[in-house]
């Protein structure tokens, strides 16, 4: 595994890659509904003005602009706090964005618990749910710095609506800056034979660290960076599965809707085998920080290492 570096979170990841690639592309433009500093835009909006567009507090509004962009050959990069976009506008993302095949890039920052401080208002725990129902919308949730300026690079080349998924703490950067990323295809990050373990975004870390704790029990974990929710890697996924016979899913998110559903979707049709849904189990957080609210809610390390051993 690539050597670790120093703490950032997948919004920062996201905002240095924006000014990297407006540089290139000057058809990239960004519209922002009040959080430019939050969601990592402002430098974007300092250096390319003409290019940046404050909507203020309507986030409907900016869906409505960004996809009237895109029909104008723009490449519109939708900016906010995910509990307001997709939350908050999901009507214009259902019809003005996806239904249109508008070539939007909606980026949805805090979510998860791992939005801390925030509080339960602003915890994105159901943009999965709401995102990957709908026909032609990509949706990617990238597991650390390195891979959130990837996914930002796909999806700039990517022709038609995707979602982005970021995170507000910073977390490890752990996976190397010349991996490939590309949408729809899974990563093997650890190759195992006891159990499948398959999470996104922030928590992948903390998967590879589980299993580098049950790895000295004598429980070898297989661990699947899915940072495309959708469309799912079924190839790979269903690979793992048949190999290990066990899955473990793992999100800062609700347990319906999720990653889990998806991969139980697959499984249900496929495959069925034991499945553990680890997320958000029907209930809305609460301020704190990130490390607390993940043992509270149980997606602490301590609970994932439980979670596993009882499948098994």
């Amino acid at each position: 595994m690539p050597k670790e570096n120093k703490n950032k979170s997948t919004r920062d990841g996201f905002g240095d890659a924006l000014l990297a690639l407006a540089k290139k592309d000057k058809n990239i433009v960004v519209v922002s509904a009040d959080l430019a500093e939050s969601t990592r835009v402002w430098k974007f909006a300092k250096k390319y003005p003409a290019r940046f567009i404050e909507v203020g507090v309507a986030e409907q509004n900016m869906l409505g602009i960004a996809a009237g962009l895109a029909l104008a050959d723009k490449i519109p990069i939708a900016t906010s706090f995910a509990v307001f976009s997709p939350g908050r506008n999901w009507d214009q993302l259902r019809i003005s964005v996806c239904y249109s095949k508008a070539n939007v890039k909606i980026i949805g920052s805090h979510t998860g618990l791992g939005a801390g401080e925030d509080g339960a208002s602003h915890q994105a725990l159901e943009d999965i749910a709401i995102t990957r129902c709908l026909p032609n919308l990509v949706v990617l949730a990238p597991a650390d710095y390195n891979e959130a300026q990837k996914a930002l690079a796909v999806a700039i080349k990517h022709q038609g609506p995707i979602y982005l998924r970021l995170t507000r703490q910073n977390t490890p950067i752990f996976t190397s800056a010349k991996s490939i990323f590309k949408i729809g295809q899974a990563n093997i990050l650890q190759k195992g034979q006891d159990v499948t373990l398959i999470a996104c975004g922030a928590l992948v870390y903390d998967a590879l660290q589980v299993a580098k704790k049950l790895a000295t029990q004598n429980i070898s974990v297989e661990v699947i960076n899915c940072h495309t929710i959708k469309p799912l890697d079924k190839k790979t996924i269903l690979a793992s599965v048949k190999k290990t016979k066990k899955v473990v899913t793992l999100e800062d998110h609700q347990i319906h809707g999720g990653l889990g559903s998806a991969v139980a979707e697959l499984l249900a049709e496929n495959y069925p085998v034991p499945v553990k849904i680890m997320g958000v189990n029907d209930t809305f957080g609460e301020s704190g920080t990130p490390e607390k609210l993940y043992k509270k809610y149980g997606l602490d390390q301590e609970h994932i290492i439980k979670n596993i051993k009882e499948i098994i």
